[in-house]
């Protein structure tokens, strides 16, 4: 039996709200089941339950419990069924799934620790961040073997609804949110500073150039041997054995490292520093078709807590005829990325989840180049599209809100869109969209940016010929400027709106991904309102 039928829980099962309340009572599981998107496999999973929650805390801890012994099960039956895999394309898929459902119970853990009854740590913000978190996992283990093409051997196992159970955990927390105490503050002073946690030596490496600074790094990698290392993963390897995870500083001096890099979930609190974008390079070549899952075809693959990376290009070389192939791939959860580029094609960068924030960065790409499914904020970016094969249309992003209380999005706040010098010759043969509907809830906001000429009038684009997620997404303008700016010609859907203030507050760094609940590991300047 392919190892792929057997790990694979029920996924993008839809099942809509119930319609009728149970006659039972709040001291009736079933009851509270039903206040539940998917109340079927809560009843299921809850029903063993010696008592029934006496409110909404008490039961949304009861639910991540539940999800996370479920996601338990299933990361067995991952580990149990991986020497079965027959095919390189099934081991890919398989090594994908493995590592995201490790990541998943990480979540879930993570969750109810912070949530402890006598200690506890963390707000109902991060709490839904978390969970997002968890239910993106599952959604990129499933497009892994579509990827592939192995989805013929996928088989849901029929005990495992885990997406369901995490959904439930998503919309009772979501409940629990209060507007102004849990990342909705109104924390837009408009002004550049920096989060409170900064220490200030953090602080002089982010403000002032590597010359006027006595940098001190922990490790150096130098390709002439004039560092402690000349391979970066040999430096973030030695640094995920160390015992304290205070911030660890690795110093990638000048030159082209042609090397794939990852940071681990527990290799927390790690600051790459290169000597510029145009002198300190990271590439490779991995792509989709050459046996790659999107995911893993990432030149640098990022998890863990509070990265910080500075003055550095990401690039994947694949080019525009290998389809996806990820420069950056980023799940670190309160993470910066500080006038860095990011080089490819099509899936440049892949925010695949948490909160993010990049900071006068350069995008380049064709297709869906920025996508994935955290809550980032790109701000005083320059995003450029650059020429894809004939025939092709530019999408800049493709976000991937698969339900709608994920806390995930795409802000681009103060930036740039602008074509690329290889595009500028046929800029009137190539369409450019802002962004077409990777999933259900996708949701992106554009504001107070630059729009050249090569943007479409219509601005944004289906996913393909359907009217898939027309009426479910969330596509933002506000206050836009550039030949490509007006609205008057933009999409009639639904789910397409133009803003005003109020609204576009929402997706600023103050509120969207730095509320008071928690503070985003941004160590750069910032604005925090419009």
């Amino acid at each position: 039996m392919d190892c792929i039928k057997l790990i694979l829980p029920l996924l993008f099962i839809i099942i809509s709200f119930s319609t009728t309340l149970s006659k039972g009572t709040p001291s009736n599981i079933t009851w509270w089941c039903n206040l539940t998107p998917h109340p079927d496999p809560c009843i299921y999973f809850m029903n063993h339950s010696a008592f029934a929650p006496k409110h909404r805390l008490e039961f949304r801890d009861m639910l991540v419990q539940v999800a996370k012994h479920r996601a338990m099960i299933v990361q067995d039956e991952v580990k149990r069924f991986g020497p079965r895999c027959e095919t390189p394309h099934q081991r890919a898929a398989w090594a994908d799934c493995l590592k995201l459902y490790d990541d998943t119970i990480l979540q879930l853990d993570r969750t109810l620790q912070g949530l402890g009854r006598t200690n506890r740590s963390c707000t109902d913000f991060d709490v839904q961040t978390w969970l997002s978190t968890a239910l993106t996992n599952i959604q990129t283990c499933h497009l892994g073997s579509m990827d592939l093409n192995v989805t013929d051997f996928i088989v849901p196992i029929s005990s495992g609804n885990l997406s369901g159970l995490i959904s439930n955990s998503l919309a009772i927390n979501q409940a629990l949110l209060k507007t102004e105490s849990n990342g909705m503050a109104n924390n837009s002073t408009g002004i550049d500073d920096f989060p409170s946690w900064v220490t200030r030596r953090e602080r002089n490496l982010l403000q002032t150039p590597l010359s006027s600074v006595k940098l001190r790094p922990n490790l150096v990698v130098a390709q002439d041997g004039s560092g402690h290392f000349r391979r970066i993963q040999s430096a973030i390897d030695l640094a995920s054995r160390r015992r304290r995870m205070g911030r660890f500083i690795i110093h990638v001096k000048k030159g082209v490292y042609r090397e794939n890099i990852e940071v681990g979930n527990n290799n927390n609190n790690i600051m790459l520093v290169g000597d510029g974008m145009r002198r300190t390079i990271i590439t490779s070549s991995r792509s989709v078709a050459g046996g790659y899952t999107t995911y893993n075809s990432a030149t640098a693959g990022i998890d863990g807590l509070h990265f910080i990376a500075r003055d550095i290009t990401f690039s994947n070389t694949a080019g525009p005829r290998k389809g996806q192939a990820v420069a950056l791939r980023s799940a670190s959860d309160l993470s910066v990325f500080y006038r860095c580029a990011f080089q490819g094609y099509q899936d440049t960068l892949m925010v695949h989840s948490q909160r993010q924030f990049y900071k006068e960065c350069y995008i380049y790409g064709t297709i869906d180049f920025i996508f994935g499914n955290a809550a980032v904020v790109f701000q005083n970016c320059m995003i450029f599209a650059r020429r894809p094969l004939k025939g092709q249309a530019n999408m800049i992003t493709a976000q991937a809100r698969g339900d709608p209380f994920q806390s995930t999005g795409i802000t681009i706040h103060n930036s740039r869109i602008l074509a690329a010098p290889d595009l500028k010759p046929v800029i009137g043969e190539v369409k450019t969209y802002l962004g077409r509907p990777w999933q259900q809830y996708s949701r992106t906001v554009i504001m107070k940016s630059y729009l050249d000429n090569l943007v479409s009038p219509s601005g944004w684009s289906r996913w393909g010929n359907s009217d898939f997620a027309l009426d479910t997404l969330y596509y933002a303008e506000y206050k836009n400027f550039g030949p490509a700016a007006s609205t008057r010609f933009r999409v009639r859907w639904r789910g397409f709106h133009v803003i005003n203030s109020a609204s576009a507050s929402r997706f600023t760094v103050g509120n969207f991904i730095a509320g008071k609940s928690w503070l985003p590991a941004t160590g750069v300047p910032f604005t925090s309102g419009l």
